[in-house]
């Protein structure tokens, strides 16, 4: 079974100089002699090191306190999230799927092997609390493929311990600074390494794309952007990251969004098969999505209750739906993830990257293309936001209401796609729609929150339980949705007068 352990750290280049004493430095009372370990670490990856492109390692390790598989991925500079594994001798499984969406199908292979003789020293505070853990780090660098070049360093690292405050990090900087150490310029010593042993091929070191100059290249960067989610987030969404689901969702509409919007640019033969799947995908996330949401808002409103006003079991019956119901749907979610399918998606936005299907309109500039393609969703986002006012309070209008809530969210993704070369203008229409968009939302949730409450009320009267609380969160959904329907027209003006294009 992996664990996760995020991991704070800073890598200091000695070019001469150890480790300094650090007693007495910021809240350092004490340095404790942790003695020497010999680690010896391979680093898997593809053939084209497609891991290493994206600043992730996977390891296995032997040697030290933590022996065994660890799969580290970047969240911010010096932060990385570690998840570990036993020692085995093949890559584990569950570490395995947490990179498919990165090497698909390319095997992992051994490609480099880092031998450490590391000098570990622990900094206390006054009450023996550990601060962090400095070493001293020998390191031999060998390449497993090619010619075997290899490489020797020695480099300081400091480790926040776990719940640490990184600001002692900058506190004690100071101090390595004075003593001649400097920042590395490496973010790991598997990015040293390929720096060293396979000069001029660092995997980071993509050619950027150009700045965008035509419309296709607006519409390529922000495919290309949510693209790059939907592979980022795949680890965060196996490991139910709280919001994972979330981004992973958005951005499979935001891609839908821009090959509807845009199909005078892009062709739409190549992009609509793309947008059909990635409407499965949207539904293979939005089913715990949804459910997640729907689970958080009826609990929050039972909390608001007066305690007299809850009768019988609603919260125990509430919490064993909501379970039942997200393990089942992260279980199907997983196995989308896991599937051919999603794999041949990710193959082809990445070919539609490379070899992008444009149009002529593509390949002219920006203003006058992508303004058209952004008026059109907010005409069409007008028809049906008038439509549904139209209509009398009930089930028509909240799907009418629905069905601009969709548009809203289709116009507000095409705009954010052409804002870089519209401007200000365009921003503020993004934000407009957006808070149009949020009281639809608001307005969709208590339809949903309404038929949930029926079926759960439904079930507790089968088990002869008090369903008087479910009728009243009922009513109080009722006045939700009555509310969002008086805001609209006043909330809707504006964006009409105010941000036409």
């Amino acid at each position: 079974m992996a664990d996760t352990k995020r991991e704070i750290e800073r890598k200091y280049e000695s070019e001469g100089a150890g480790l300094p004493d650090l007693t007495g430095v910021a809240e350092v009372a004490t340095v404790l002699d942790r003695g020497t370990a010999e680690l010896d670490a391979t680093y898997y990856d593809t053939a084209d090191l497609r891991l290493a492109a994206s600043s992730v390692t996977l390891r296995r390790r032997t040697g030290g306190s933590d022996a065994g598989w660890h799969l580290k991925f970047p969240v911010a500079p010096g932060v990385r999230d570690e998840i570990r594994a036993p020692l085995s001798d093949d890559v584990p499984a569950e570490l395995a799927a947490l990179v498919r969406s990165r090497v698909r199908h390319a095997p992992l292979l051994p490609q480099v092997r880092l031998r450490s003789r590391r000098d570990v020293r622990h900094l206390l505070d006054a009450d023996g609390r550990l601060l962090a853990e400095a070493s001293e780090d020998t390191v031999h660098a060998e390449r497993l493929t090619g010619d075997h070049r290899r490489a020797h360093w020695t480099e300081i690292e400091i480790e926040l311990a776990d719940d640490g405050d990184p600001a002692f990090l900058d506190r004690l900087e100071k101090r390595l600074r004075k003593a001649g150490l400097h920042p590395s310029g490496s973010a790991s010593k598997l990015a040293r390494a390929l720096e060293e042993i396979t000069p001029g091929k660092d995997p980071r070191r993509h050619a950027e794309p150009r700045p965008p100059v035509t419309a296709g290249d607006h519409v390529l960067a922000y495919v290309r952007a949510q693209r790059n989610t939907l592979v980022e987030l795949d680890p965060a969404v196996r490991r139910d990251v709280e919001d994972s689901v979330h981004g992973m969702r958005v951005a499979t509409r935001r891609l839908r969004a821009a090959f509807r919007a845009y199909r005078k640019v892009l062709d739409r033969t190549v992009t609509d098969p793309i947008g059909a799947e990635l409407k499965w995908l949207a539904e293979e996330l939005g089913a715990g999505r949804d459910q997640e949401v729907l689970a958080a808002h009826l609990t929050t409103a039972l909390d608001d209750l007066p305690p007299a006003l809850v009768t019988g079991p609603l919260r125990d019956r509430l919490h064993t739906w909501s379970a039942v119901r997200h393990e089942a749907a992260r279980r199907r979610l997983t196995d989308a993830l896991d599937s051919e399918r999603h794999l041949a998606l990710l193959d082809a936005l990445d070919t539609l990257l490379a070899d992008p299907p444009l149009r002529p309109a593509g390949t002219r500039a920006p203003k006058k293309v992508l303004t058209k393609a952004v008026r059109k969703e907010l005409t069409r986002l007008t028809t049906l936001v008038d439509h549904a006012l139209d209509l009398p309070p009930g089930p028509e209008r909240d799907l009418a209401l629905h069905e601009a809530r969709k548009a809203a969210k289709r116009t507000r993704y095409a705009a954010e796609a052409a804002a870089p070369a519209l401007g200000k203008r365009t921003e503020r229409l993004i934000g407009s729609v957006k808070a149009v968009q949020t009281l639809l939302g608001d307005h969709h949730d208590s339809v949903m929150a309404r038929a949930a409450l029926h079926d759960l009320a439904e079930r507790a009267r089968a088990a002869g339980e008090d369903t008087f609380t479910y009728g009243l969160l009922y009513g109080r959904e009722e006045r939700r949705a009555e509310r969002a329907e008086r805001e609209l027209p006043g909330l809707w003006a504006p964006v009409v007068r105010d941000t036409a294009l």
